[in-house]
């Protein structure tokens, strides 16, 4: 037994002495030759560059690991190794190939060049393993952006000669990931049936097959928070938070389960509301009718703003540009209220330093310019530049117009961004259709708002009918001799056959001059001239007697005058406010044709709740004819 236990004892030590003799001998070994295989593209100097040992060190196993990482970092290798041999340290390494070529196979929804934007990796480049892992990320980044989360990226590499290879990601892109489910946990006041409506995100439905809304999408959810924020905090909720938002994916990766955790707190009135104004000549009861609130109303945070809005406007025609109204809120837990302090007070003075305009690729920078009511060198007024914004967007040539104010190269300068994305102002309307009184038709229109992108508005439109035979061209230049005047024409021909149902003929031609302008914000101007010759002709028997008496030829000379008082908040989408407009048109300076026209019309839009609007309108006229009676042709 004791004879066993030390030939155990010997084994071990030689076991463990050899070795460790060994490496001791290499630690002491002075490197007198470094030599390199393997290497084809990459220079036998650059990969010694990398080593920590040269001829005549001492061998070090340490420095050997740091080389080893050194060489791995390059991203150049796909196997290293490095041993001594002989007092030679030998440096054998394998290279990564270069990228021949990068296809994509699968993608029938995303474009190759999309695909090949998005990833790092480029033919001509070192193949690099960990490059292709983040590459595969990206593109399953494009997928769940575009509603696929259940898309797979499989990267494979096909070897070539001389050390060349082809990357190919195949793609499965899998089919849209719905939202199946949406729950709300902790809404006690509104129902969930309430708070789905609220949200843009919707629940998966057969009958949604022209929206995008019940795919789940990460940055709609984030936009749904802050609905539901704004609707609760409209509601009196001041103390409303989101406990958390959490999507969940299906085992399968089908469809999401959206969860949100709600904490509504308590609602709260308006208590007790006051202004402080600190700017000259400006007294706290001219601005209290501004405030569409009073005490003992549920506390509406929009309203706020709503009241924040009409007092700096009211100030700015004040001539007051710097004006800042902070509110100051404290809440009340014992009676559930809310006072409000709106402070009003002048801001720092900060002016226009320049003004950039970005997006227009076809509108010219002189047509967004021009409706802009600040110039480089004013001061900075928040009224006017949202009114510039609506005055862009009434243009109607941009999609969405977008103006941010930036710091400019001093603390006192500010500098104004606007961005617009151009939509299509041109159109051509092709129709075949029957009328009653023109038979078979055939109507051609070619009409186009932004002509040129200068703004200008040209308008032909042709119809071919069986009884009726028209031409139309209008033109509008909305700012002649670059003036905030409006001129253009018309020129019109038209005939129509009433033979089958009124047993005469028409036909009109003439041409027409018009202008218009700006009397204030809210009142504008304008006029019209116009020469028309018409006829009457090839009267049948059976014509009415009056029809009879006006055949031939006649000449109209007629000058239109036009006010029109407008406070709407759009002109293509009015939410609220009034238009109305007076016309006179007076026919008898020159031509035979004599009378006496007057027309009234108005239009109100009212906003009685989200998304819902009311509109009244109405027109009245009457003309007279002057030395005689008025034709009915």
């Amino acid at each position: 037994m004791f004879w066993i236990r030390v030939i155990n004892f010997v084994s071990i030590f030689l076991l463990i002495g050899m070795p460790l003799k060994a490496l001791l001998a290499e630690e002491s070994s002075i490197v007198e030759k470094v030599v390199v295989e393997g290497s084809l593209r990459i220079e036998t100097d650059t990969i010694r560059s990398y080593l920590l040992i040269q001829e005549g060190d001492l061998f070090s196993r340490r420095r050997i690991d740091q080389s080893l990482k050194s060489l791995y970092a390059t991203g150049y290798f796909a196997d290293l190794s490095i041993k001594l041999k002989d007092k030679t340290l030998v440096v054998k390494v394998i290279e990564n190939p270069v990228i021949n070529r990068i296809a994509f196979e699968g993608n029938l929804r995303v474009e190759d060049e999309i695909l090949k934007n998005e990833i790092s990796l480029k033919p001509r480049v070192v193949f690099n393993r960990p490059k292709v892992q983040k590459d595969v990320e990206k593109l399953l980044n494009i997928y769940r952006v575009n509603g696929r989360y259940a898309a797979t990226v499989d990267p494979k590499v096909i070897l070539l000669p001389q050390n060349r290879a082809n990357l190919v990601f195949e793609i499965d892109e899998g089919p849209l990931t719905k939202v199946d489910s949406i729950r709300f946990i902790g809404n006690k006041t509104f129902d969930d049936s309430d708070l789905k409506s609220i949200i843009s995100t919707k629940e998966d439905r057969w009958y949604r097959f022209f929206t995008s809304s019940d795919t789940y999408d990460p940055d709609r959810l984030k936009v749904d928070r802050e609905l539901l924020r704004q609707y609760y905090l409209a509601e009196g909720y001041a103390d409303f938070r989101i406990e958390s938002a959490v999507a969940e994916l299906a085992p399968d990766r089908g469809a999401f389960y959206i969860t949100l955790n709600l904490n509504e707190g308590e609602r709260y009135k308006f208590g007790e509301i006051n202004i402080s104004s600190s700017i000259r000549n400006v007294e706290e009861d001219q601005l209290k009718p501004l405030i569409d609130f009073k005490k003992g109303d549920w506390y509406d945070k929009s309203l706020i703003s709503k009241a924040i809005k009409n007092i700096t406007n009211e100030i700015g025609t004040h001539g007051y540009a710097f004006v800042q109204v902070r509110p100051q809120v404290k809440k009340v837990q014992e009676s559930k209220e809310i006072n409000l302090n709106l402070v009003v007070r002048e801001g720092p003075r900060v002016f226009v330093e320049r003004i950039d305009i970005g997006g227009n690729v076809r509108t010219v920078d002189s047509v967004i310019r021009r409706e802009i009511r600040l110039v480089e060198g004013d001061a900075f007024d928040v009224g006017k530049l949202r009114k510039s914004r609506q005055r862009i967007s009434d243009l109607n040539f941009f999609d969405n117009v977008k103006i941010k104010r930036e710091p400019g190269s001093t603390r006192d300068k500010a500098v104004i961004k606007i961005d617009v994305e151009e939509k299509s102002t041109g159109s051509l309307n092709l129709g075949v259709g029957y009328g009653t009184d023109a038979g078979p038709l055939v109507d051609v229109t070619l009409r186009e708002r932004n002509l040129l992108g200068l703004g200008q508005h040209l308008s032909i439109a042709t119809t071919l009918a069986a009884e009726k035979s028209s031409v139309n061209l209008s033109f509008t230049e909305p700012y002649f001799l670059d003036r905030e005047v409006s001129a253009g024409f018309d020129l019109f021909h038209v005939r129509r056959d009433f033979q089958d149902t009124r047993s005469y003929d028409t036909q009109d031609t003439g041409f027409a001059v018009r202008s218009g302008y700006p009397l204030n914000q809210l009142l504008s101007q304008n006029w019209k001239y116009g020469l028309d010759y018409s006829e009457i002709a090839n009267v049948g028997t059976f014509a009415s007697p009056l029809i009879k008496q006006q055949e031939g030829t006649r000449f109209s000379s007629v000058l239109t005058h036009g006010l029109l008082y407008d406070t709407r908040d759009s002109k293509f989408n009015p939410t609220e406010g009034f238009v109305s407009q007076l016309s006179n048109q007076l026919a008898g300076i020159g031509g035979d044709v004599y009378y006496l026209k007057n027309t009234v019309s108005g239009a109100q839009y009212y906003s009685f709740a989200k998304n819902w609007i009311l509109t009244g309108s109405g027109r009245v006229g009457y003309i007279v004819g002057l030395g005689e009676d008025v034709e009915i042709v």
